[in-house]
């Protein structure tokens, strides 16, 4: 096996351990602000994963270029899907419609 492919792939794998453990220490009250935020980086990680894309000449390197552009372009659009969520939550309710006081869901 390769050293460089060995290496890049060490890291690979410190990087899921080291994320995975990040992101489990944040509390649930903050993933949907953080999750807003980094739509820029998901940005960039797509655009970092389309040039790898263009420079993979072996059918390992198509799959795996396929396989990152795919999460990449997941997360741009998951970030923007949950910060869509978010800012509905701040949207002035229409005046003739109130929530029911006790607590039900309307129409029922």
């Amino acid at each position: 096996m390769d050293p460089a492919l060995l290496a890049a792939l060490a890291i690979f794998a410190l990087a899921i351990l080291l994320g995975f453990e990040v992101i489990s220490k944040v509390p649930a009250t903050l993933h949907t602000p953080l999750m807003s935020g980094a739509n820029s980086i998901h940005g960039i990680v797509l655009v970092g994963a389309m040039l790898i894309a263009a420079g993979a000449h072996e059918p390992l390197g198509y799959v795996l270029a396929f396989v990152a552009v795919a999460f990449g372009a997941a997360n741009v659009v998951g970030g923007y899907v949950v910060t869509d969520r978010m800012l509905q939550m701040f949207r002035r309710r229409e005046p003739g419609r109130t929530p029911p006081a006790d607590g039900a869901k309307p129409g029922t």
